[in-house]
């Protein structure tokens, strides 16, 4: 940055503070988890684990990092759950077709 240049602090809306490391990426992650099911439960679990050090990393110095990235982290914590919940669900049902037409033995 230039030192003619300066920051514009007056302006509503503008956050100087940094953002979280991982808050977009945990964000990307939980959307991913959310639409690609079954196989979405490793991008949820890897968006779980990356919210969690961002909320530590956060919790550990507050007011240090931008309130969006700390709400881009939490929604992407909880997009990340959900999507692990659906991809589960979406294994348990796809396993229990499985068995049901082996059971049902219509490989005639």
């Amino acid at each position: 940055m230039n030192t003619n240049q300066q920051r514009d602090y007056l302006t509503p809306g503008y956050d100087a503070r940094p953002p979280l490391p991982n808050a977009t990426t945990s964000l990307i992650m939980g959307i991913l988890s959310i639409v690609i099911c079954g196989i979405g439960v490793v991008m949820g679990i890897i968006g779980v684990v990356m919210a969690n050090k961002d909320l530590k990393l956060y919790n550990s110095n507050p007011g240090v990092y931008s309130d969006a990235s700390l709400g881009h982290t939490k929604t992407g914590k909880i997009c990340s759950i959900i999507g692990i919940i659906l991809s589960g669900l979406i294994i348990v049902l796809y396993i229990g077709g499985i068995f049901l037409a082996i059971s049902t033995n219509n490989f005639k």
